[in-house]
């Protein structure tokens, strides 16, 4: 799943995980950003596997912008 990442006018990083709605997280750093938004994509995963939902296909698990 690709992660994209940008830095906001107030210095706060947002990164999001697009094939999954509404997996979106600020961080104060980049890297705050980016393992807020892979911790809450694998509980998104998680709870559709349990409610037996659809997930995206995944060719690697997080493809993260250098």
């Amino acid at each position: 799943m690709k992660i994209e990442i940008e830095r906001e006018d107030d210095g706060r990083w947002i990164a999001e995980v697009p094939q999954l709605s509404g997996v979106m997280v600020y961080g104060e750093t980049r890297e705050e950003a980016i393992a807020k938004v892979q911790s809450l994509a694998l509980r998104v995963i998680a709870d559709r596997l349990d409610h037996g939902e659809a997930i995206p296909e995944l060719d690697e698990l997080f493809a993260v912008p250098a």
